[in-house]
């Protein structure tokens, strides 16, 4: 659920929203083509070593014989024969909707904060509160910040210097917090008060103040600091409210919690829609744009957002320049899902 909900508010904001469950099955069937690897665009260049040592992190949750039977190989495989292991024992499918594909990013916000609330440091963190955890539908974020019910409960697990960078905190889903100490907090999505997610971008570009390809987040971050009246009321056009947790078993140099509770790997890990692509799967992406990717990735997070057999949201790391970059992509191209031999195959109709 924490990469799910994450993945969704991020890449709705950094894709959808500048220009959405899991399991849900599609509605007509997709067209699927096995195809070899030798088709696959610079197949030959990539890294298959780093490939493989994140395909391993999360195989061992993956459903299905056939998936743990090709996790065991994966952790006896030795690294030098990386490349052998995946055309060995996968074949790639495509598998095509009716909808182009599309390419986002996402990232882990760094934040300064305090433990304690001083002059600089002055707009709470919040745990998620009891009563909005018993319910499917609580306050918006304009009842929560203009009015007292969250204050004096003890909730704040840290405080922060901006509440632009907590908002968008709260699109991310989780985050690290670095204190004056030096220290570090790291926070993952702990709730939500059951608003849908409005996209700010959208309605800049709806009153006309920017135009669709003009909007991303550091636009977003630099009017709404231009302009504070104006820009503390359209985050209010967003109801939707995200409570965090901290997240203390996860060691400072590893990445985020995705979807299959484990840690992603930058540049490796990608948030798909496992309607089409089971979670844990090896997926080689081709984007193109301007800087183009020919990339094994393993998917290992989810999101309301990320929606189609041909979409998928890169994870770029963490801090301001992941967090550039991320914010920067949205990019054609096309996806193949490594699927087990046997499993590919069954996958096709039975009149193919």
């Amino acid at each position: 659920m924490t990469g799910t909900l994450r993945r969704g508010l991020g890449a709705a904001f950094l894709a959808a929203t500048l220009c959405s469950g899991a399991g849900a099955q599609p509605e007509t069937g997709p067209s699927l083509r096995i195809m070899e690897f030798s088709e696959l665009l610079d197949w030959d260049l990539d890294n298959h070593v780093e490939a493989l040592r994140v395909f391993r992190e999360t195989c061992m949750d993956m459903e299905g014989a056939d998936w743990q039977s090709l996790c065991a190989l994966a952790q006896n495989a030795d690294d030098s024969g990386a490349r052998a292991f995946f055309e060995l024992f996968f074949r790639p499918v495509l598998i095509e909707d009716g909808k182009d594909g599309l390419f986002t990013g996402y990232f882990e916000p760094e934040l300064n904060g305090s433990r304690h609330r001083t002059n600089r440091y002055r707009y709470p963190v919040y745990r998620m509160p009891p009563e909005a955890r018993a319910t499917s539908l609580w306050l918006s974020r304009r009842d929560i910040l203009s009015t007292d019910v969250l204050k004096g409960r003890g909730l704040e697990i840290a405080w922060v210097e901006d509440p632009v960078e907590l908002f968008f905190l709260q699109i991310q889903g989780s985050g690290r917090i670095r204190l004056q100490d030096g220290s570090t907090i790291r926070v993952g999505y702990g709730g939500a008060n059951g608003h849908p997610y409005r996209s700010i971008g959208q309605e800049l570009v709806r009153r006309g103040i920017y135009s669709l390809h003009q909007v991303s987040a550091g636009v977003i971050r630099n009017w709404v600091r231009r302009n504070p009246e104006p820009g503390a009321e359209l985050l209010m056009h967003n109801p939707s409210y995200v409570f965090f947790r901290e997240v203390n078993r996860v060691a400072a140099n590893r990445g985020p919690l995705g979807a299959m509770n484990r840690s992603i790997t930058p540049m490796r890990s990608i948030a798909v829609d496992p309607a089409y692509t089971p979670l844990g799967a090896p997926v080689w992406i081709e984007k193109n744009g301007q800087s183009k990717m020919r990339r094994l990735m393993i998917a290992q997070d989810t999101g309301s957002a990320i929606k189609g057999a041909q979409r998928a949201d890169i994870f770029f790391g963490a801090g301001d320049e992941a967090g550039r970059k991320a914010g920067q992509l949205k990019d054609p191209g096309r996806l193949m899902v490594l699927m087990p031999i046997q499993r590919a195959y069954a996958m096709l109709p039975d009149d193919l």
